[in-house]
């Protein structure tokens, strides 16, 4: 073999080991290729199921989170039914206000934490059933209290039909005993009897004699008995009306005359009150003298005599014109 086939053997081996040795770098760098690939694939995965894990805690503690609001909700409407009761029953939570509000703010703090934690929220259903532990308790205080209530309504309405009653036979015991005391009263009003009307003339020397001429009637003597079988002892007033032929009451020479309240005809003008100590059952006289302002006139005289506003006597004296020789 001469030197020129010996140098292109020794070239085509070098070409040869050349290649290999390219081969193998191609294959080394492919493989490293691949496996990076494969790395970041698994990377990725990982990361996708680490991304997929988190969305479903996220989804499991906004729906638990969204339970328990729903459950706290439930509670708070329960809780203020209950207070619409008590504030009907005029009922006040006083103490237990204090301890539900603390409660209530405890479990409002956590949910209203975008982030609340599991722990966070195992508490905030803890404090929800305690908060429900303590409405119960309230409902069997209600149901205690409207027991009550309704017992004393009864009771009320038992009192006011007892005292309606009471009152009824009151103002009919009143009404009777007014009837009584005015039976009583009218009963032991005067009676007035022998009614006597005595026209006096008064001689110069001053001794007395009845006369009926009008012009000659210096007073009229009035005299009458009175008495009741029932009356009270004590003093009585009398009313003496004298009322001349004109109709008018006359008054007392000197004196004043005055007004009386009488049961039927309302007040009427006096001649003369006359105070009478009355015993009971006791006939008493009574007497008195009427002189007018001016003379006598002729025509009828008539005296009533008025006690506790009824009239209880009554009589008439006439009193004529003189003659000539009169």
């Amino acid at each position: 073999m001469d030197n020129t086939e010996r140098l292109s053997t020794i070239e085509i081996k070098k070409m040869s080991t050349a290649n290999r040795y390219k081969n193998i770098a191609i294959g080394v760098l492919a493989i490293g290729i691949i496996g990076l690939g494969s790395y970041e694939f698994i990377n990725k995965n990982k990361l996708n199921e680490t991304i997929h894990h988190q969305a479903t805690q996220i989804t499991i503690v906004n729906e638990e989170k969204s339970d328990i609001q729903k459950s706290f909700d439930a509670s708070l409407a329960r809780l203020d039914s209950m207070n619409t009761v008590n504030n009907g029953l005029g009922f006040k939570l006083s103490v237990k206000d204090r301890e539900i509000a603390r409660v209530k703010t405890a479990i409002r703090d956590i949910l209203n934490k975008k982030n609340a934690t599991a722990s966070e929220l195992s508490k905030a259903k803890s404090l929800i059933a305690s908060l429900n532990g303590k409405i119960e308790n309230l409902q069997v205080e209600v149901v205690r209290l409207t027991q009550e209530n309704e017992h004393l309504s009864n009771e009320k309405t038992l009192l006011s039909i007892e005292k309606e009653g009471l009152s009824t036979e009151l103002n009919n015991t009143n009404n009777e005993k007014i009837a009584l005391e005015k039976k009583v009263d009218i009963g032991t009003t005067l009676n007035a009897s022998n009614i006597h009307i005595v026209p006096v003339n008064i001689k110069n020397n001053g001794k007395e004699r009845v006369s009926t001429i009008a012009k000659k009637v210096d007073k009229l003597v009035v005299s009458f008995d009175v008495d009741n079988r029932i009356a009270t002892p004590g003093a009585k007033d009398i009313y003496v009306l004298v009322i001349g032929p004109n109709g008018k009451a006359l008054t007392i020479d000197g004196d004043s005359s005055g007004t009386f309240n009488t049961r039927i005809d309302g007040y009427k003008s006096f001649t003369a009150k006359v105070l009478v100590e009355v015993e009971t059952a006791i006939k008493k006289n009574v007497e008195f003298a009427f002189r007018p302002g001016n003379n006598f006139e002729q025509g009828n005289y008539t005296i009533q005599i008025y006690q506790n506003g009824f009239m209880i006597g009554e009589g008439t004296q006439s009193l004529k014109k003189g003659g000539l020789f009169g």
